[in-house]
């Protein structure tokens, strides 16, 4: 029996979070994705007068292409992949992730290979599109999660099919607050970070790229940062698992790293090129259906309660200036359960220990 679920959802992603318009061309890139899901965003484009066209991928077989990576095959495969970022208005990701740790054998050299000629089409895609990119519900997840299959899929529909419109409202009293302020502090266990938001546009994402979504972000100024940083939540790199990630900034730049048992491997991530050792993002997350870390970094970083602070590469709509190859969104949460923790905006206290101070944010806390 199809499940009701896949047609909700792809009309919530082709009218709400593209908003496909007549005449566009829309870019299906489905990796593992169940065909009954896939013929329901191809019906949802062509009902909004849109034009499907398919990119199918598998896990892994795009490990084996990553293993074997060479300048000249992925200079090509660059090129490819931009030509046809450029012909699309609209792209639309699904992925099922039924091993997270997949690409963990493949070689460092060979991943910067791809991440480098991949770069300039990802790019653009981000900044110069329309897009959207979701998680497919799979039992790998609800592993991670703490749940069974059917209750991490009940879980799943309900992030992604949140009213997005309601949570927009305070949204925009955020990102009012953000857009206010110059310096930033943050306070938790391991952790006492300052820096300066100052005249970087908060950008609001209320269903309207990644979903589940939930999330206002900015960029620091590069070279504002100072302090030490202990992120809790645990996180997924190029099929690499990191836990424990520390960092020591002088001004701006990331100068020690440790983790839980991969430091080498932490820093060589770092050492991708000059920006990945700058911070592209900072980012407060208020999704209160999400509440727990999976190494799902869509989900993780939309945690009620937490922040991510993200090495490498920043956003066209909140620039600082920093350019890389990477873009690694790593979390910390701040609920009691978590350590707890603070936020200040130029000295003002707005949320501790994950709850925001205003009252007219009280609905990004956590859900009971």
């Amino acid at each position: 029996m199809k499940d009701p679920r896949y047609k909700q959802l792809a009309e919530q992603v082709v009218n709400y979070a593209v908003r496909v318009q007549p005449g566009e061309h829309v870019n299906l890139r489905m990796q593992d994705i169940p065909d009954a899901m896939v013929v329901e965003l191809i019906r949802a484009v062509r009902a909004a007068g849109g034009h499907p066209h398919m990119d199918i991928s598998h896990s892994l077989i795009s490990k084996e292409m990553q293993m074997g990576a060479t300048e000249e095959q992925f200079e090509l495969e660059g090129k490819y992949r931009l030509q046809r970022a450029e012909d699309m208005q609209v792209h639309i990701c699904f992925y099922a992730d039924y091993n997270s740790f997949e690409s963990a054998s493949v070689p460092a050299d060979r991943m910067k290979i791809v991440s480098k000629h991949l770069k300039p089409a990802s790019n653009l895609t981000c900044n110069k599109r329309k897009w959207t990119i979701l998680a497919w519900p799979t039992s790998a997840m609800a592993q991670a999660a703490g749940m069974s299959t059917e209750d991490f899929e009940d879980f799943y529909f309900r992030c992604c099919l949140a009213d997005y419109a309601k949570l927009k409202e305070g949204m925009i009293k955020l990102k009012a607050m953000m857009d206010a302020t110059d310096e930033v502090r943050i306070v938790g266990p391991g952790t006492d970070l300052t820096f300066s938001i100052k005249d970087i546009p908060a950008i609001i994402c209320a269903g309207d790229c990644n979903i589940p979504d939930g999330e206002v972000y900015t960029a620091p100024v590069k070279d504002s940062i100072n302090g030490t940083l202990t992120y809790n939540a645990p996180s997924i790199y190029h099929g690499i698992p990191f836990d424990g990630v520390k960092f020591r900034f002088e001004n701006g730049k990331i100068v020690e790293a440790h983790c839980n048992g991969n430091d080498e491997a932490l820093n060589k991530i770092l050492d991708t090129d000059e920006g990945a050792r700058f911070i592209g993002e900072f980012a407060l997350g208020v999704n209160p259906h999400v509440l727990h870390p999976m190494r799902d970094i869509l989900f993780d970083e939309k945690i009620a309660g937490s922040f991510h602070i993200t090495p490498g590469q920043c956003y066209d709509e909140a620039p600082n200036g920093n350019d890389s190859a990477i873009h690694w969104d790593l979390v910390c949460i701040q609920r009691p359960e978590y350590g707890g923790g603070e936020i200040y905006f130029d000295g003002k206290l707005i949320r501790k220990d994950g709850i925001f101070t205003d009252p007219e944010l009280s609905m990004f806390n956590p859900a009971n």
